[in-house]
């Protein structure tokens, strides 16, 4: 967990210079985000305490 949230902010310091540099929105900027949504799905998907934490239903 604490691995995941590290790269996150990893993920999110390269957001942040894909956006100041002018780059294209989905191609560029976004996939950091991509990479972030996969990241927190596989985590989600293997690890029981996540899950409980964010359920899928209500």
């Amino acid at each position: 967990m604490l691995g995941a949230v590290l790269m996150m902010a990893v993920l999110g310091g390269a957001l942040t210079t894909q956006l100041r540099a002018g780059s294209p929105l989905f191609s560029h900027l976004l996939f950091s985000v991509y990479l972030g949504l996969f990241m927190w799905g596989g985590l989600w998907l293997r690890d029981p305490a996540l899950r409980a934490l964010f359920p899928l239903r209500r």
